[in-house]
């Protein structure tokens, strides 16, 4: 089920990529919900996802932690 859960949580982030708030919270929801392992794979995708999307990479500061 863990893992059903980390790709439900790459699903919701893309659909709310278009707003970098509701991107925000949700990626500090992922971070409290994820295993530690699944939070590695997150920041990986999250590199990979955002890095033509310059108005998200604020939001990678908190995957840094």
């Amino acid at each position: 089920m863990a893992r059903a859960m980390f790709e439900y949580t790459k699903t919701v982030l893309k659909k709310v990529s278009f707003n970098s708030d509701l991107f925000c919270k949700e990626v500090e929801k992922a971070l409290s919900r994820l295993l530690p392992y699944e939070i590695d794979e997150l920041t990986i995708w999250l590199k990979q996802f955002t890095s033509n999307k310059p108005e998200l990479y604020p939001y990678m500061a908190l995957i840094k932690q």
